[in-house]
């Protein structure tokens, strides 16, 4: 094997390591710029023992490395070294003179060590994205002169180049390959980017787009191709009827996002896991042209509804109507595009869920048996799964909170009996064990079916998805109780158990259907379709979500027998944190839905942010800060400025019109490059890879502020009318690129999109994507009058920023507080220490307790604390007052005005 590479070139590194590591010596080859290439204008690229070569090094590298991993993060760290860091690298000559790109760097280099948490980049085994990476940068990192400006206060990544340093396979390639200083190192990455060969058309030598990528000659055929073809026929976008139903012999595309549950306010990571994901995915799908359904709505059934109706003093009726008035307003808010966003409490849901367990049990797969189930004897009911709280059952899981149905410390999910010192979650008193006879799931029976559904369908589906999925086929399954003693949920059909109601994960998943039902009668067109209409199922959801929908929903649907269509992808994200920490509702920690509305940030934003840092193969972490980074580098600086300079310079120097287009070479390489973006994109959005959507994007733009830094038409405008022609073309080129990018980003940003298109006055002109020819062609014709420009975004201030990361960071002790008598707080503390209250307690007990919480509130006010602190203290009041009212049967007295409220 031999890699062909220019001199000096430090991306050698990464082939050269793999290479020893699994034991193969390969002998370099440096080529010159008179020398013959095989069709590439990549550097370096490794030539095999035969004629085959593999013209990338991260491709050439995995192909050697031995430890092959199928892990997420391991591609997604790739690609980044890959389209982010080595492309700043390779201008490395302007770095060091700009400012803002030397930043830019430094930024990435704090996200590499922010994110070495452990000892590598994946965790504790060395891989080829650690050795990807490492390559690259270590030139920087042994430049003297500049090593202790740019890695001297990043710890983690200090330890880590020195531990792979110490490698004995790197050590011996680091003492036969010699590594320049970072100028030059960098300097010949770059050249090795745009390598031009012999047997390949030069391009004009008017070229200066600095340190980018060259189009092959392949892609600027086709770039040419289609643009001198003339204007495009556009795709008609199709009239769907409504309701949508699926049509034979088309795309259709049923999406699905995890119900919300409607006993709280989503937060952002309740927000980005679920519903924004699938509405990018859903407007993706319609700009294909592809018959989409997206289905959403609230999950309301369960023992989280009946706690959060104990603790407002309502009925679990009531909270649902509250919530989902809520969840509805943030997602329409956050412009969540749903085709129909419902509800599990519905006729039709009771119907289908009673209609399916009949199917499932007649068809063998339910059986009896008697469970041990946690009663409180204080409060005089059963506990289900989450009216309990404990200690993790599992080896090595000492997570103390665990629920009654699943660890959030571990993620596996637990029977609540076998909870470690448990505790009722009302009234945190011990339970004790009762028999109770209930309906279980039969999984081990419905096993076979599983095993084989999910090795013919999990290669679509997310990697953590698919991970979840065989770990729990490979513990073997075991039945599941489908049944609970409680109130609040669909009934059980059956005698003797009319008492009982269906456990809310057999009853929710469920819901997709009803739902369905409730936006058109021919429902089962789309869940039972005939066999000459196809139809795709995708789903998504926060990866606690993965076992009930890749085994529970699929095995109910199985055991039913009836020809249900199956998910084909179950796109599953990891969490989101809140610097660094958790969102709490309760402690006033992070953004919820209702409180992005107040920050003054449009929701576009928002989404843009959030589908920037979207989860998909580890954690990630909300920032204010990197919000604001973000939204001024990439949306302000990046896109933003794009889009004003083209629009500017038209309204301008051309009077608001589109010039005459006469692209040469090098105007069709940009169209090449942008070309090249817009396929990464389609395949990573069919792909469910929602964040690289977003990085093709920035790519395109970035393409274009290069594009005009390096042809200056400011410049070309006071030359001769050949150079003014020219000057026409690169901004009519522009123009036409930013058409095609309203489309990329109307999935991500709707309103930005379409506030591009009506300064381009081509509201009726938003180029459909075409998945199989995505290719830039003339969509502004020369003559095309567009509208006024207006700046698309607003720099967001460090002050703003300080003051809203302040505001959500959770309530802090004012000192006001310290003047209220210790006794009477000691009170109140062990008053509120369990709000709910047990049906043993006496109207007396409860009185006595609104007293005490009054006497507070009063304290407090009279203090002159700020609201901010006496305002929780009386939401306490007002909860107790509602549960007096529940245990005595008269409504609530309405709140008293103050002095201010009285005429």
């Amino acid at each position: 094997m031999i890699i062909i590479t220019n001199p000096k070139n430090p991306a050698v590194l990464k082939i050269l390591i793999a290479g020893k590591c699994a034991g193969k010596d390969i002998e370099v080859k440096i080529m010159n710029s008179q020398d013959s290439l095989v069709g590439t204008r990549l550097l370096p690229y490794l030539k095999l023992d035969g004629l085959e070569c593999i013209f990338l090094p991260n491709p050439a590298g995995k192909y050697l490395f031995p430890i092959k991993k199928d892990d997420a993060k391991l591609e997604e760290w790739l690609s980044w070294e890959s389209s982010t860091l080595t492309p700043l690298l390779a201008q490395f000559s302007s770095i060091i003179k700009n400012e803002k790109k030397k930043g830019l760097l430094v930024n990435y280099l704090k996200y590499l060590n922010d994110n070495l948490t452990q000892k590598y980049l994946c965790g504790e085994d060395l891989l080829f994205c650690d050795i990807s990476i490492w390559s690259v940068l270590y030139p920087l990192f042994k430049d003297q002169s500049l090593s202790r400006e740019y890695f001297g206060e990043f710890k983690n990544l200090l330890n880590w180049f020195k531990e792979i340093e110490q490698e004995s396979f790197v050590k011996s390639i680091l003492e036969k390959y010699t590594i320049n200083p970072a100028i030059e190192a960098y300097n010949a990455l770059g050249e090795g980017a745009r390598y031009i060969t012999n047997n390949l058309p030069e391009l004009s030598t008017q070229s200066s787009l600095e340190n980018d990528d060259v189009a092959s000659k392949q892609e600027l055929d086709n770039a040419k191709k289609s643009f001198l073809e003339g204007t495009v026929r556009f795709v008609e976008p199709r009239n769907d009827k409504n309701p949508i139903l699926p049509i034979p012999g088309e795309k259709n595309i049923l999406i699905t996002s995890a119900l919300p549950y409607v006993n709280n306010v989503p937060h952002l990571g309740n927000i980005i896991g679920c519903v924004l994901s699938a509405d990018v995915f859903a407007r993706f799908c319609r700009l294909c042209n592809y018959n989409t359904l997206y289905i959403c709505g609230t999950d309301e059934y369960g023992t989280a509804t009946e706690t959060k109706a104990l603790e407002e003093g309502l009925t679990p009726q009531q909270i649902c109507d509250k919530y989902f008035e809520i969840h509805n307003s943030v997602y329409r808010w956050f412009n969540i595009g749903f085709d129909y966003f419902g509800r599990t409490t519905t006729p039709e849901q009771t119907e289908i869920v009673q209609d399916l367990f009949h199917a499932v049990n007649k068809n063998g797969f339910v059986l009896t048996q008697s469970v041990d189930q946690l009663l409180c004897e204080k409060c005089n009911r059963y506990l289900a799964d989450r009216f309990v709280e404990g200690g993790c059952p599992h080896p090595g899981c000492n997570y103390e909170d665990a629920r009654g149905d699943q660890c959030d410390g571990c993620g596996k999910l637990i029977n609540a009996v076998e909870l470690k010192n448990p505790r009722c979650k009302v009234c945190k008193g011990t339970p004790v064990l009762r028999s109770s006879n209930q309906f279980f799931l039969d999984l081990p029976k419905l096993e076979p079916l599983l095993l084989h559904w999910i090795e013919k369908s999990s290669s679509g589906w997310s990697n953590n998805a698919r991970v979840i999925a065989k770990s729990w086929m490979k513990e073997g399954l075991k039945p599941r109780c489908i049944t609970r003693d409680l109130k609040w949920g669909v009934p059980v059909p059956i005698d003797g158990f009319r008492d009982k109601v269906f456990y809310v994960w057999f009853d929710a998943p469920i819901g997709y259907i009803s739902m369905t039902q409730r936006y058109c009668k021919d429902y089962e067109k789309w869940w039972r379709p005939n066999s000459d209409t196809k139809v795709t199922l995708y789903q998504f959801m926060g990866k606690d979500n993965v076992p009930f929908h890749s085994v529970m929903f699929p095995g109910m649907l199985l055991g039913a027998n009836r020809n249900f269509e199956l998910v084909s992808h179950i796109m599953a994200t990891e969490y989101v944190n809140y610097e660094d920490g958790k969102f709490s509702k309760s402690r006033g920690v992070g953004v919820f839905g209702t409180d992005a509305q107040q920050t003054g940030i449009p929701s576009d934003v928002w989404r843009f942010y959030l589908l920037y840092i979207r989860p998909e193969g580890q954690d990630s972490n909300f920032s204010w800060v990197d919000l604001a980074t973000k939204c001024n580098s990439e949306l302000l600086n990046n896109f933003g400025n794009f889009v004003n300079r083209a629009f500017v310079f038209t309204e301008k120097f051309f009077k608001s019109s589109i010039p005459n287009l006469k692209p040469t070479d090098d105007d069709f390489n940009l169209l090449a490059l942008c070309n090249r973006e817009i396929k990464g994109y389609i395949s990573a959005l069919n792909q469910g890879r929602l964040r690289d959507g977003i990085r093709y994007i920035l790519n395109i733009s970035r393409h274009g502020n290069q594009y005009l830094q390096s042809k200056q038409p400011w410049v070309l405008l006071k030359g001769t009318d050949e150079q003014k022609e020219q000057a026409g073309t690169v901004i009519g080129l522009c123009c036409n690129i930013t058409l095609m990018l309203t489309s990329l980003l109307f999935p991500y940003m709707p309103d930005t999109s379409r506030t591009i298109l009506k300064q381009l006055n081509a509201e009726n002109l938003q180029p459909m994507i075409n998945p199989n020819k995505p290719e830039i062609v003339v969509y502004l014709k020369p003559g095309h009058k567009i509208g006024k420009p207006v700046p698309l975004f607003t720099k967001l201030e460090s002050e703003k920023i300080d003051e809203l990361k302040l505001k959500f960071a959770g309530k802090q002790q004012s000192p006001q507080k310290e003047i209220i008598n210790n006794d009477v707080a000691k009170k109140v503390e062990n008053n509120n220490s369990g709000l709910q209250l047990s049906n043993e307690e006496s109207i007396k007990e409860l009185t006595q307790k609104i007293e005490t919480q009054g006497a507070l509130v009063r304290k407090l006010k009279e203090s002159g604390a700020p609201k901010a602190d006496w305002q929780p203290q009386v939401e306490i009041l007002l909860k107790l007052k509602g549960q007096l009212s529940v245990m005595t049967g008269t409504p609530p007295a309405a709140p008293g005005k103050g002095k201010k409220g009285k005429k």
